[in-house]
């Protein structure tokens, strides 16, 4: 790296600043529901604007705006770092610190609610933010910052919001998600497809009493169920090979947790998980009516379409029962040859003097928006294992290396390009 970037980075990773920007943040009260956070953009555009970046606001809900900041750089070839400002609720009468920020100095930690998921990592994409914008020289390349108020409940008047409107134009973004687990580090860089079925099934009603001259709805259903659940979670379908080395590092990352066959078996076949299920009246009635909600994932890579073609197919089998609704999504990611994988990854190995694993998260969320939209992303961030709990935390060493790895990341993505 030149002395240009190791500029940036002693701004971007100075102690105090970093500190300081945390608890700002967290001082904020922002629990989605109900995900006010105007209050908290304004602040944040008004800092931008401070710094000599230009600013908008992107609305679809005036309770939950999000904010784009971009500095020109060398370059048109735009890098973005992606961060949410709503958290999950918290009880405070649950906590022994403040939900809104508290530094314990001997301890080295920043509690509060969002310390890790995700106002930690965004105050080191600020500091990065302002290191760049006081550098004596332009950025590698152009540099965005996008804020966003809607991530915990579904993103309608978040990320989706910004992607219909096509407000991101980038050529690749990076998700501050706290990406470590039990002290492993990686860069999630796929996700997940998703079928949400609702199966309904009907019978014939009767007495209790007398079963025989009923059709039980329920036990068509269950039966309906357990067949499709038991072929699931068997079935091979065929991936794009360009995930390949994806699903392979994501197997290795979740055995130490998970064992080498669940891990296996997790990325080999989909799962397939029983949400809902609901029928009946009473005790002593055959139910003529039921419904149940299944939660289907697949790998990356893998046909969604086709797969809800294999399961209407094997539902045909079974009588009385019919896909009442079918939700679903494709499952994304941003091949490991893409420039912005490499710089991220290696980035963070160097800092962190760790193996940072390239694997898929197992969910869904913001990333699967931007990857459909074009834009190669992935998430990364240093934190904790505190994420949504209580006493949430996060540790200055946790933001001063996401400080470093997100300044050197730009260098490092515009010297692969």
């Amino acid at each position: 790296m030149t002395a240009a970037a190791d500029a940036v980075v002693a701004a971007a990773t100075d102690t105090d600043p970093l500190v300081d920007r945390a608890l700002d943040l967290l001082a904020f009260e922002t629990q989605n529901p109900p995900g006010e956070t105007a209050a908290l953009v304004d602040h944040l555009e008004e800092f931008f604007a401070d710094l000599g970046y230009r600013t908008t606001q992107v609305v679809a809900d005036p309770a939950k705006p999000n904010l784009l900041a971009t500095l020109p750089g060398a370059t048109d070839t735009t890098l973005c770092y992606m961060g949410h400002v709503d958290t999950v609720p918290f009880d405070p009468h649950d906590w022994t610190r403040d939900p809104l920020g508290e530094y314990d100095d001997v301890e080295q930690r920043i509690y509060g609610r969002g310390a890790t998921d995700m106002k930690g990592p965004l105050a080191a994409m600020l500091e990065t933010a302002r290191a760049f914008a006081e550098a004596d020289a332009d950025p590698p390349v152009t540099l965005q910052f996008a804020v966003v108020s809607d991530e915990e409940t579904g993103g309608h008047a978040g990320v989706r919001a910004m992607v219909e409107r096509d407000a991101i134009a980038a050529d690749g973004c990076i998700i501050g998600e706290t990406t470590c687990e039990n002290g492993r580090h990686s860069v999630t860089v796929a996700d997940k497809g998703s079928i949400w079925l609702t199966l309904a099934a009907s019978g014939d009603a009767a007495h209790g009493s007398r079963p025989m001259f009923g059709t039980n709805a329920i036990d068509r259903l269950y039966s309906a169920i357990t067949d499709l659940r038991r072929y699931l979670c068997t079935v091979t379908f065929e991936t794009d090979p360009e995930v390949t080395d994806v699903v392979e590092e994501s197997v290795e990352y979740y055995t130490p947790s998970l064992g080498a066959d669940t891990a296996a078996n997790l990325f080999a076949h989909p799962t397939c998980n029983l949400g809902t299920i609901e029928g009946g009246e009473a005790i002593n009635t055959v139910p003529e009516n039921a419904r149940a909600k299944l939660d289907v994932r697949l790998s990356p890579g893998v046909d969604t379409s086709a797969v809800i073609e294999t399961i209407r197919a094997r539902l045909d089998d079974h009588e009385g029962v019919v896909v009442a609704d079918c939700d679903w999504s494709v499952g994304s990611f941003t091949p490991t040859s893409d420039p912005l994988v490499p710089a991220v990854a290696e980035t963070a190995e160097a800092v962190t003097q760790t193996r940072v694993f390239r694997r898929s998260a197992t969910g869904g969320g913001d990333a699967k928006k931007l990857r459909n939209a074009g834009i190669p992303t992935l998430e990364f961030a240093l934190g904790t294992d505190t994420v949504h709990g209580v006493d949430e935390f996060t540790t200055v060493a946790a933001l001063r290396g996401n400080a470093e790895i997100y300044a050197r990341a730009a260098f490092a993505f515009a010297e692969r390009l």
